[in-house]
């Protein structure tokens, strides 16, 4: 196909898969402005990690326009508010040889419009990490995400928004963001409440993602369902945490599975035995 009329030819292909919407919302302007006029919203932007500011101090020391690539933003009252290409603007607005740089103004009036935004710049992208799109989800009034964050306000767990490799995390904090979500899909939100009720009274620190799957698996799989009661659970967690996951990393290299599991293996062997429906027939 010749180079020069393949976007021409585009035209004639068929996604059988595909089916085109009609657009909502109106196509974007591009406009000039001074880089420190921009505004960035943190209710759900990232937070500048060491990751962020080495990404910025590359984009100063080697500037090049034609690599360069317009942040987005919205209009909100008399500010413009980033919604993509943070670091960009940043980078811009450091650079002492920059007066000016292009922005291309999307139409989003209200905060949930820009969280969505956000969300789709980024959703597919490595630049913002679970737990950063989850608070623009929960800003956007995403119904799974604002679910989750009233579970874990009612159990006392806490999503850190940008935590750093050397993060010292307290009781109840997470950043298993993806399997808060995987078991809520499984178990709704009263089985996401169970497990993370366990994992905080358990002043599990973090709460992993091996430590909820395992005790998700404790309450509700099929071969420990009515076994195990989550205040035992909890018990054995407060007492030897640290002990049962080297444990159960053992047991889950030495058997090739996955570590939550082998984890839950290792409580369920320290954890008091329930026989099935014995509240029942209580």
């Amino acid at each position: 196909m010749d180079a020069a009329s393949t976007l021409r030819n585009v035209r004639a292909l068929r996604l059988p898969d595909a089916q085109p919407c009609v657009p909502d919302t109106t196509p974007p302007t591009m406009i000039e402005v001074r880089p420190e006029t921009l505004v960035i919203d943190e209710r759900y932007q990232r937070n500048l990690s060491e990751r962020s500011l080495r990404l910025i101090r590359k984009i100063v020391e080697g500037w090049d326009w034609r690599a360069f690539k317009p942040p987005v933003v919205v209009q909100v009252n008399d500010e413009l508010h980033v919604v993509d290409g943070q670091h960009t603007a940043i980078a811009a607005a450091t650079h002492p040889e920059i007066e000016q740089i292009p922005v291309m103004v999307v139409a989003a009036t209200e905060m949930a419009d820009r969280a969505i935004a956000f969300v789709k710049h980024n959703r597919d992208r490595i630049t913002a990490t679970p737990t950063q799109l989850h608070y623009a989800l929960i800003e956007a009034g995403d119904e799974d995400a604002v679910t989750i964050s009233m579970v874990c306000d009612q159990v006392g767990v806490r999503v850190l928004k940008n935590p750093a490799a050397s993060t010292s995390f307290a009781a109840g904090e997470t950043v298993a963001v993806k399997t808060m979500h995987g078991i809520m899909n499984r178990r709704y939100r009263i089985g996401l409440r169970k497990v993370l009720e366990v994992c905080a009274n358990a002043k599990l620190a973090p709460i992993s993602q091996a430590a909820m799957l395992a005790v998700e698996s404790l309450l509700f799989a099929d071969e420990f369902s009515g076994e195990y009661e989550p205040e035992d659970i909890t018990t054995t967690l407060r007492a030897s945490f640290h002990h049962l996951s080297r444990e159960g990393k053992a047991f889950a290299a030495q058997h090739k599975l996955p570590q939550w599991r082998g984890l839950a293996v290792a409580i369920g062997r320290k954890t008091r035995r329930r026989r099935r429906g014995s509240r029942a027939a209580s």
